[in-house]
């Protein structure tokens, strides 16, 4: 195997462009593109094309004229352009999200954190950058692609020296019951019912932990909430939600800009009471009808929102982080051992998928002729 071509640690991040890195792009129009550097590689825009040797070595915040006379700036990109450009097979967490997840939560060099639902990695990049080598994170993904797409895009922003992380393919409330009792400092779980992990955060969780729910709908926020107090296990829950608005600036003519990104999720908080202690109730005047009715929990998750991805985008998606991981060790657009690896695993998924589609066939055509 090749040795790793880039260089580790913070000096990763620093330097002129190397072949076989991802490069941010911007046009004078404000649109940015994010492309892998290789040594045969071609940029086409509607902005401009470039041979990509044109910046390989070159410093990074280089301005330059494209071979079509546009002008292009070329920069690495910040973790959120990463995130929000990198391949994805479930939605990530917004940066926005996860700056505050990271802050309000306080993850500290050093903590111990547990993260149910990975999704596409976003957060897991930031809670990793957040805890440092000091810390741990133990992330659990209920889907084996989606944990698959999650390593490679850690993998990618950070090389083979990632924070100290161990990533399952299972249940969370499992793995929760395997960790020591009262060792984890955070609990973080983006999922469709969080509610489900209570108990088993209320045991793993220290004395003064913090629980985080992440969760979409008003509905699941209030059932949430409403069963972190049941379980009298933790402080008198927060929830909010973040906004982000970005301005046009033009001398005098200064004013927000038309679009924002608004509503992508809603965060709750709530600590873990020490073990020989009552919840602090507040006092506060009751909301008219608020508690008239027991609420309905009787849901499944087939009652939630749940964004589906399908199959074939989610094998292409895991063909693109095969072949971006061929880019950054060889420097060229060529497919390499990821990629010849991820189509032998595909191409054995699909035959098992046929053989069980056909079993299942004789089964229903042998039924229909008894």
């Amino acid at each position: 195997m090749n040795a790793y071509p880039h260089p580790l640690g913070p000096d990763r991040r620093r330097g002129p462009f190397r072949a076989g890195e991802r490069v941010q792009l911007t046009d004078t129009k404000g649109r940015k593109y994010t492309t892998m550097l290789t040594t045969d590689g071609y940029f086409q825009s509607a902005r401009g094309n470039f041979r990509h040797s044109a910046l390989i070595g070159a410093d990074e915040g280089t301005v330059f004229e494209a071979e079509t006379g546009h002008t292009l700036q070329a920069f690495r990109p910040l973790v959120a352009d990463y995130v929000l450009s990198m391949p994805r097979g479930a939605t990530p967490i917004y940066p926005k999200d996860s700056a505050q997840i990271i802050q309000q939560a306080d993850v500290f060099p050093g903590a111990r954190v547990f993260e149910a639902g990975v999704g596409s990695g976003g957060l897991t990049i930031s809670l990793l950058a957040a805890i440092g080598p000091e810390g741990h994170l133990t992330s659990v993904e209920r889907r084996e692609e989606f944990a698959e797409i999650a390593q490679a895009n850690v993998e990618s922003w950070y090389g083979p020296q990632v924070p100290p992380w161990e990533l399952f393919v299972g249940e969370a409330a499992q793995a929760l019951d395997e960790i020591d009792r009262e060792s984890l400092d955070h609990v973080l779980l983006d999922m469709l019912a969080p509610w489900e992990l209570i108990l088993p955060a209320s045991r793993a969780l220290r004395s003064g932990g913090v629980i985080v729910g992440y969760v979409t709908t008003t509905t699941q926020l209030s059932r949430f909430v409403e069963q972190l107090r049941e379980s009298e296990s933790y402080s008198e829950p927060v929830a909010f939600e973040s906004v982000v608005r970005t301005w046009h600036l033009d001398g005098l003519a200064v004013r927000p800009n038309h679009s924002m990104v608004g509503h992508t999720g809603f965060l709750v908080l709530a600590r873990r009471i020490a073990r020989n202690s009552s919840p602090l109730i507040p006092k506060r005047r009751p909301a008219p009808a608020a508690h008239s009715e027991e609420p309905d929990w009787d849901w499944t998750e087939d009652d939630l929102p749940q964004h589906e991805i399908s199959e074939k985008k989610l094998r292409k998606v895991r063909r693109d982080v095969a072949h971006r991981a061929d880019v950054e060790l060889s420097g060229r657009s060529l497919p390499g051992d990821n990629s010849e690896r991820i189509r032998k695993k595909l191409d054995n998924e699909t035959r098992q998928q046929n053989e069980r589609r056909y079993a299942q066939r004789r089964i229903e055509r042998d039924e229909g002729e008894l």
